[in-house]
């Protein structure tokens, strides 16, 4: 039943977007400006979004290495490669987190915990450190675009994220929510809920290890907000980076929709909505959003080669009859 359900949420979810879509653009004038996309500004944002990878690898390294755990920056970049590749068939970037915590727990058994929380924690301090900057972003944009429904959707995810982050790391929080156990239990979902919780919060004692991960996740999320710009201007959107700013982290956000297969049409349908209140024409704005789309699958080819590669390997070799 649940399975039929979450399909028939994708189906809505991604038809809506679809219909959306089709509403908007004109087909043939978007096919043009998408293949008449500037070669120089496409490269730039493949760069962008490439470059981030490594220093991903060697801050989940660092996350794992505070709780015991070592590891290699080289493997730790194969599994974000291969979870790039998951993640474009399993729903959203969910997929690909789960993708790295099954492979680094099998790698490293006993330790589904730690490996737990440093994914979440992660994926936790990316969110915080992009909203951090759409906060910025927010400010500036105060007052010079008319986007109010997107601002304050964003000013209430950075409240959030704020609540969030007293909620797993205050040891006074900690101890009142005893009342949730019950409830977890019922439910049946205390032992995960409990790997989460204690896989975050055993972070508290390692501030130095959080502020160094922060200060990079925030030059990789930068990297790729400007990837995001450089997909912008090689189909013409002439618009500054500013807007890219506040617009980065929803994206963020609206790719994590868990009803969908790596945010197809959805992504572009924000696009189209967002970039809409500025004064972009949909047919170019579709175009960045479609462009953007590429440069994920362009992360995913590593992993699908890796894929293929260790899955030839391990096939059996059967005898040829005699």
């Amino acid at each position: 039943m649940k399975r039929f359900l979450r399909a028939l949420a994708t189906v809505l979810v991604s038809g809506a977007a679809a219909a959306y879509i089709l509403l908007k653009i004109d087909l043939g004038k978007t096919a043009h400006i998408i293949g008449s996309a500037s070669v120089p500004w496409l490269a730039l944002s493949a760069l962008l979004t490439v470059v981030t990878v490594p220093p991903m690898a060697w801050r989940w390294q660092q996350l794992l290495a505070v709780r015991g755990i070592h590891e290699r920056v080289p493997w730790l970049m194969r599994a974000y490669f291969v979870s790039y590749a998951v993640g474009q068939v399993l729903p959203t970037s969910v997929g690909g987190d789960a993708s790295r915590i099954f492979e680094t727990s099998r790698r490293h058994p006993g330790q589904i915990t730690p490996v737990t929380g440093s994914v979440l924690l992660e994926r936790a301090l990316g969110g915080a450190v992009t909203l951090l900057l759409a906060g910025v972003g927010l400010v500036l944009a105060i007052g010079r675009y008319s986007i109010g429904p997107y601002l304050w959707v964003e000013a209430l995810f950075v409240v959030a994220t704020i609540a969030a982050g007293v909620v797993f790391f205050s040891r006074r929080v900690r101890t009142r929510l005893a009342f949730a156990v019950p409830i977890a239990r019922r439910l049946r979902v205390e032992g995960l809920l409990r790997a989460v919780y204690e896989g975050i919060h055993g972070y508290r004692e390692h501030t130095g290890t959080l502020v160094v991960v922060s200060s990079v996740t925030l030059v990789m999320q930068l990297s790729r907000i400007f990837a995001i710009y450089a997909s912008a201007r090689a189909v013409g959107i002439g618009l500054s980076p500013l807007p890219y700013i506040v617009l980065g982290p929803l994206l963020f956000l609206v790719m994590l929709v868990p009803f969908t297969v790596n945010g197809i049409g959805v992504r572009e349908a924000f696009f189209v909505s967002f970039l809409g209140k500025l004064g972009v024409a949909a047919d170019p704005a579709f175009a960045a959003g479609f462009i953007f789309f590429i440069m994920t699958i362009l992360l995913a080819l590593p992993g699908l080669a890796v894929i293929l590669w260790e899955n030839l390997r391990r096939a059996p070799v059967v005898d040829e009859p005699a």
